[in-house]
């Protein structure tokens, strides 16, 4: 499991109060940032070997400016050229957001996926999402 605070900005809020759905993707992308490391340590964009597939949210509960977030992040499955990710979005100790994003391990000169070399799927398998990760995440199950 891997965990990134950020205290949500006043230029994230919409004028509902909130923070604006579409913050989320950001705070998602800095919180993939040590996964994307574990394929390219130097985050070096010529040589990037990542795609995005698939990104969902589930807002559950409003989020709001002044009071910090913490996010957590999980693998929940390995293929062989892709895995998945889950996110959940506390603030104040409360699940607000959960989403689910799939990455593809990919070849921008070929456009094909490519293989996840196998020390890779093994530090991927570090971030495993278990049932006994924290009672409280039991809704990245679904």
């Amino acid at each position: 499991m891997l965990t990134q605070n950020i205290m949500p900005r006043f230029s994230e809020t919409d004028a509902l109060g909130h923070i604006n759905n579409n913050t989320y993707g950001v705070w998602f992308e800095a919180a993939r940032e040590p996964i994307y490391k574990l394929f390219l340590p130097n985050l070096d964009v010529k040589k990037w070997n990542l795609v995005m597939a698939h990104s969902s949210n589930d807002f559950l509960k409003e989020v709001f400016w002044g009071e910090e977030v913490v996010i957590k992040t999980a693998v929940s499955k390995i293929g062989n050229s892709s895995f998945e990710l889950k996110h959940a979005v506390y603030q104040k100790g409360i699940l607000c957001t959960s989403s689910k994003s799939v990455l593809i391990h990919y070849d921008f000169s070929t456009k094909m996926a490519i293989k996840i070399p196998d020390e890779i799927k093994a530090r991927l398998e570090k971030h495993i999402f278990t049932n006994s990760w924290e009672p409280t995440l039991d809704i990245l199950e679904q």
